[in-house]
């Protein structure tokens, strides 16, 4: 790919280039858009260096017609994407974004959107009558997928009606009406949610946007606890540093990032549903049965020549963006502990296991009897790990709480099940839980494990049998040559 030159901000192109520059592209030509392009990123997603994959000459499509993979799936891709440098490690990755995301938020407002006239996404434009998503070359991501979701790295637009505030979503989207349509698959009690309900219920429609193809910094913040009332396109002004350009759509009033290369504008009505699902979840399971969901009429669809779909495709861990959750999450999470006034947290760790959300392990120094509960329940229930969290384990501060050895390690050797395991029922769950019957309330019950040595005990606590840090260091240097 050539240089970006003039592209518009958070232009998935620029990008591309980026990633093409550090040497984590890896370009595939002929593949098909059912199943190989997905089976071919859940290979490159198991790699030991997963690389970004750009799909183009997909079977049935022109060339230069691409879908691109694995955006954000490498400390130096995601740091690039937050903009906090190329050349971090995982660690160094998660101390930079450390009270980044409440710096954001607060300044998110001095950063609103900046409406342009032109945009190379305006180069076609395509009325409601005439749409064919399926012009584009749409996967069919998993075996047992219902059907073919446009939808995965999306970025969902809707506002709220009394303040007008915009929220930027990551919804799945599943291409429907042969192609004229598409639903859109809202995660209830999120603020996209909240809002269309709010439209409906007031004017009888809601209005919706969609990016299918822009910088993966739209991915990522569409995907996270972004506060109520902040506008996911100011705060990416913040994480930028500059307003962030945007098409106004005229049907629907709507911002869409100057930068993307596939989108559109319409309406979503009580009355207009579609059948959707299943599909291949960030659970790692395929969530339930075929559905009624939101049908999305269409009014007006606009694209960039040769324009590229950003793909983000879930699945059993690691997938597509579950690098990406890990790390947000991780430093959001101890970010707000350490916001409560909770002393001695060292870390914490978003597992990517458990899909950035499912397994979170917080390391602290204990300074008082009940400390570790404490930190393990507020950890439970703190904003960024409230949505279906199920296991919150916490750790002495030696244990490295991102190695999950060590995590198990410590489970099983300073936790008593009788006495350091407890239940918190009614949590915020999901109906992407496996675990949740067909038709139950979306609830769920989460366990705090203390595998933290016992506090009146840390004296007399059997000592570990390893070598000294500094000891292991001479050890390296004096033995490199027979160690290699």
């Amino acid at each position: 790919m050539t240089t970006p030159g003039d592209e518009p901000l958070l232009s998935l192109r620029s990008h591309i280039y980026a990633v093409q520059k550090m040497g984590e592209l890896r370009h595939v030509r002929g593949a098909h858009w059912d199943l190989e392009l997905g089976g071919i990123a859940e290979v490159s997603y198991h790699l030991p260096h997963p690389p970004a994959v750009l799909f183009d000459e997909i079977t049935g499509y022109p060339a230069g017609m691409r879908v691109l993979t694995g955006s954000t799936g490498s400390s130096r891709r995601f740091g690039h994407t937050l903009r906090l440098g190329d050349d971090l490690d995982d660690a160094g990755l998660v101390d930079a974004l450390r009270g980044k995301p409440s710096q954001w938020a607060g300044s998110a407002r001095d950063f609103p959107v900046a409406p342009v006239d032109s945009a190379p996404l305006l180069a076609n434009e395509v009325p409601g009558e005439k749409v064919d998503l399926l012009k584009f070359p749409v996967p069919r991501w998993h075996e047992h997928d219902g059907g073919r979701f446009i939808g995965t790295g999306c970025f969902v637009v809707t506002s709220n009606p009394e303040t007008g505030v915009h929220n930027g979503g990551c919804y799945r989207m599943e291409v429907q009406d042969d192609g004229r349509s598409t639903t859109i698959a809202a995660v209830p009690g999120k603020h996209g949610a909240q809002n269309i309900e709010r439209w409906i219920a007031r004017e009888g429609r809601a209005p919706v946007t969609v990016s299918f193809g822009h910088d993966p910094l739209l991915l990522a913040l569409g995907g996270t606890e972004v506060p109520g009332g902040v506008s996911e396109l100011e705060y990416a002004g913040a994480v930028l540093g500059e307003r962030v350009p945007v098409v106004i759509a005229p049907d629907t009033g709507l911002p869409i990032p100057a930068g993307s290369e596939i989108a559109v504008e319409g309406w979503l009505t009580p009355g207009n549903m579609r059948d959707e699902g299943p599909f291949g979840e960030w659970t790692g399971y395929y969530s339930g049965r075929r559905r009624p969901c939101l049908n999305l009429e269409i009014t007006r669809l606009y694209h960039r020549d040769d324009p590229i779909l950003l793909g983000a495709p879930p699945g059993r861990p690691p997938h597509d963006y579950s690098y990406m959750r890990t790390v947000m999450k991780s430093a959001m999470i101890h970010d707000e502990l350490v916001s409560m006034g909770v002393p001695g947290v060292s870390a914490a760790w978003a597992h990517e296991s458990g899909g950035g959300r499912l397994f979170i392990a917080v390391s602290l120094e204990q300074r008082y009897p009940g400390h570790a509960r404490q930190v393990a329940h507020l950890a439970a229930q703190c904003p960024a790990a409230a949505y279906m969290n199920r296991y919150v384990v916490v750790v002495d501060d030696d244990i490295d709480c991102s190695d999950l050895e060590q995590v198990i390690w410590a489970m099983s050797t300073r936790s008593d099940p009788d006495r350091d395991i407890e239940i918190m029922r009614y949590g915020w769950g999901s109906k992407l839980d496996p675990m949740l019957p067909e038709g139950a309330p979306a609830y769920n019950s989460r366990a705090i494990i203390d595998a933290c040595r016992p506090f009146e005990r840390r004296a007399d606590f059997p000592r570990v049998a390893e070598s000294s840090p500094e000891y292991l260091r001479g050890v390296r240097e004096k033995w490199e040559h027979a160690l290699r």
